[in-house]
């Protein structure tokens, strides 16, 4: 990567804000296939002019209205669109460089570590595409060592990641593996408990008296968290509140009138006096015969508390403080960072490729039993239909694969969330990402089920005999699954693990049934309905079946309740014997794959990269 390494500038690096304002506008699309076409439900997150030095230490950001924290963070990181920004956002005193966001480290609030692989396999996963190649594996894995060794993991590390504890220590580790001077961390005690926070917080604390610049977020920590703190930031509606040293916060509030209660929890003590809940201590000085001066009127005033807080700060001693040390960082010129430039990656499309590969196989292998169990159903269930009816059982066949492909879900949906920060973190490419998880999806999640259930089932059925039908009704199966696969991606692929969109794929396949039951065709159909052949997916898939249902035998229709031979069940279909005949329903699967494929990968390239 041609890059600017962060501990290229000193082994302590500093990072200055100088009046900064945000301004976002959240557009969410509801539109099937581009999402990007239309727009609806606009939403404006901002803040406005803050600034600040964040130092080698615990530097920590309170946010008690409107979740403006995690924006900020994510300003701080270069992880937002950078067009809304004004301001500068400097290392050291010289812009940020334009591969900033690639070479610290980032964790977010939910682990985003893989629970079926070891904390030595998600490190080396992270190790192998952030590190360069110029590194041998002995380098890599020494790093990692050392990695583990830091974060208390030696006793976890060749073990599957169970514990709030251990997937946070993971996570760590992973925005660890480059030793970045600078660690950025979204809410880091979130969903642990008293003493687990405690233990993580103070794990942060040994690695900032290292040298290391750590910003995190956090939401009313207890007070045993809240005295490890070195800076606090509090920012409420987008508005700076305070910015200094953490131990004398509660002083300043105290000088602002604001007395906090000895046994109180000074993050609970700020939430409270922002939100209104502390009424002002102004009678402190009438108490000492004093009169109220100018600021505790401005409290006392009609002013909201917010807006009163955000004047007392532009007043006070500590943003005089700020002011001065940011002018000295600056050197008294300010310069815009340069516009973020896509990444150039330290490794190459193949090295990404494998590595996805790899880490698609042991993710599998974490979970071989529900793959088992749906092999077997398959084999299970197919046996048991041909004991009633062998057209029926050709008709369930196909159906039953485009069912077992909606797992095809997982292989984006539920990733989405990591999929995005890897990327923003550099790991790898849009398209080595795709290939490589549709590649996996289709060798092992689809391949060889498919092709397991077809060697054993096809003769069961008494189907052609010969390796050419053979052959070809396994190119049929493995072309549904594949087509369902596909229309999944292309329906799911930008939406979250709880979108209702996926329902969409249930009414496709309810409405396809009702219409395409083994005794009906649409040479029979309305006019008006004929149009639904080219779109389905099992339509194309059972006519290739019944292809190769033997012409001279017996056929049961079960549902007609009648038998006939095989010839006169194709006639009833409306199907001929010609070559086209068979081909034209392979030719309308593949249409139908690779146009839902460009319509999946079109929308995760345009996805959403920004945090």
């Amino acid at each position: 990567m041609a890059s600017i390494d962060l501990k290229s500038f000193t082994q302590e690096t500093v990072l200055s804000i100088h009046n900064i304002c945000y301004h976002q506008e959240e557009v969410k699309s509801n539109f099937l296939l581009c999402q990007f076409c239309f727009k609806w439900g606009n939403k404006i997150l901002c803040f406005c002019f803050c600034s600040g030095v964040m130092k080698p230490g615990l530097n920590a950001i309170m946010e008690c209205t409107g979740g403006g924290k995690s924006l900020f963070l994510d300003v701080l990181a270069a992880r937002n669109d950078p067009s809304g920004l004004s301001g500068d956002i400097l290392i050291n005193g010289a812009p940020r460089p334009s591969n900033f966001k690639y070479n610290s480290g980032f964790v977010v609030q939910d682990d985003l570590v893989l629970g079926t692989l070891t904390v030595r396999e998600n490190l080396a996963f992270s190790a192998a595409l952030r590190l360069p190649t110029t590194m041998t594996k002995h380098e890599k894995d020494e790093r990692i060592k050392v990695v583990i060794e830091e974060l208390g993991l030696d006793e976890v590390a060749d073990s599957k990641v169970r514990s709030g504890e251990e997937r946070k220590k993971t996570s760590i580790a992973m925005g660890l593996i480059t030793d970045p001077s600078i660690l950025f961390l979204d809410e880091p005690t979130t969903g642990l408990d008293s003493s687990t926070a405690n233990a993580i917080v103070s794990l942060l604390k040994n690695i900032s008296e290292q040298g290391r610049t750590i910003i995190f977020s956090f939401r009313q920590p207890q007070h045993s968290i809240f005295k490890l703190f070195d800076s606090l930031t509090i920012l409420a509606s987008g508005k700076l509140m305070y910015h200094g040293p953490a131990q004398k916060a509660l002083e300043y509030f105290k000088s602002a009138g604001y007395h906090c209660e000895l046994l109180n929890n000074p993050s609970d003590f700020f939430v409270d006096v922002i939100n209104g809940d502390c009424p002002a201590a102004v009678t402190a000085m009438q108490e000492e015969g004093g009169e109220a001066n100018e600021t505790e009127q401005l409290l006392i005033g009609r002013l909201p508390v917010i807006e009163g807080l955000a004047q007392f700060y532009s007043k006070s001693p500590f943003y005089r403080e700020t002011e001065t040390e940011l002018e000295r960082l600056s050197g008294g010129q300010h310069g815009r960072s340069p516009a973020f430039k896509e990444i150039t990656y330290v490794t190459t499309f193949c090295h990404q490729f494998r590595w996805i590969f790899w880490r698609s196989f042991r993710n599998l292998m974490g979970r071989l039993k529900p793959w088992g169990v749906e092999v077997i159903l398959e084999i299970l269930l197919i046996g048991l239909l041909f004991l009633f009816c062998r057209a029926w059982s050709l008709y369930v066949l196909t159906v039953f694969q485009c069912v077992t492909s909606v797992s095809a879900r997982e292989i984006f949906l539920m990733e989405r969330d990591l999929f995005i920060l890897e990327y923003i973190s550099g790991y790898y490419r849009v398209s080595s990402y795709f290939l490589g998880k549709l590649l996996f999806e289709f060798l092992f999640r689809r391949f060889f089920p498919s092709f397991i259930f077809t060697v054993i089932l096809y003769w069961i059925l008494g189907l052609k005999r010969g390796i050419t039908a053979f052959l070809i009704t396994t190119i049929t199966t493995l072309m549904v699954a594949y087509s369902t696969t596909a229309m999944i991606l292309a329906i799911g692929t930008r939406e979250n693990a709880a979108s209702g969109k996926t329902l969409l794929v249930t009414v496709y396949f309810v409405f396809m049934l009702v219409f395409l039951g083994m005794s009906l065709n649409f040479e029979t159909m309305a006019p008006q309905l004929s149009w639904l052949q080219y779109v389905s997916i099992p339509h194309y898939g059972y006519m290739v079946s019944c292809l190769h249902l033997p012409l001279n035998e017996i056929v049961t229709l079960f549902v007609l309740n009648f038998r006939c031979t095989g010839e006169e069940f194709l006639i009833i279909q409306g199907l001929n014997l010609s070559p086209w005949s068979l081909w034209i329903n392979h030719l309308g699967l593949a249409c139908m794959m690779f146009f839902f494929l460009g319509i999946a990968y079109l929308k995760m390239l345009f996805l959403k990269k920004h945090s």
